[in-house]
């Protein structure tokens, strides 16, 4: 069963509850509470999932070779990992010249799919504490964001964080584990 069928049942089956639920209590029948609600279920988990898969492959084609990973989360959003060798250099917030490709190539799939919403995670190692760590790591994701609005995607539908070393990858115990925590993560979700 692909990600797109099996997400497909799981709305079946949830709209068919939701359905069920809301018939009877509002005094209508059961089952053909449950058949509407299946309906929609499917129906609008399909086009979440048909989208979200299109784009994913659409970034992985895009990033292939850049060392950005493209993978769909637990909770069903698409995350671009972006390591530190093409992204930024240590205690540096100046998007790297590798990395507009990459941000260019996102950019161009965020306006073909505009109901999507964007969280970006900046990253650091350990190194310099967190009353550096914190602020560097969300000019990292504002730097980003920046770029993207650049580009001519706007709105309110791209966030920005910064979790400074909080969430290494790797240990900060040797140079290329901290490369390694040095890092934006990219999350991108349909639309609520």
């Amino acid at each position: 069963m692909t990600d797109t069928q099996r997400n497909t049942a799981l709305g079946v089956g949830i709209g068919a509850l939701a359905g069920a639920g809301i018939a009877k209590a509002t005094g209508g029948k059961a089952g053909t509470g449950a058949l509407i609600g299946a309906a929609v279920g499917g129906v609008g988990t399909y086009i979440w999932s048909a989208n979200m898969e299109r784009q994913r492959q659409e970034l992985e084609a895009a990033t292939r070779g850049t060392g950005v990973t493209v993978s769909r989360t637990a909770d069903n959003q698409l995350q671009l990992a972006i390591p530190s060798d093409i992204s930024f250099d240590s205690n540096s917030a100046t998007i790297k010249s590798q990395f507009r490709p990459v941000l260019n190539s996102f950019a161009n799939s965020l306006r073909r799919n505009p109901g999507t919403h964007v969280v970006i995670v900046g990253h650091t190692d350990s190194t310099g504490g967190a009353h550096i760590n914190d602020p560097l790591s969300l000019n990292r994701a504002n730097a980003a964001r920046d770029y993207i609005f650049n580009q001519g995607v706007r709105g309110p539908r791209i966030q920005t964080e910064g979790r400074g070393a909080r969430e290494p990858m790797a240990s900060n115990e040797s140079a290329w584990g901290r490369a390694k925590n040095r890092r934006i993560d990219i999350f991108v979700a349909q639309a609520q």
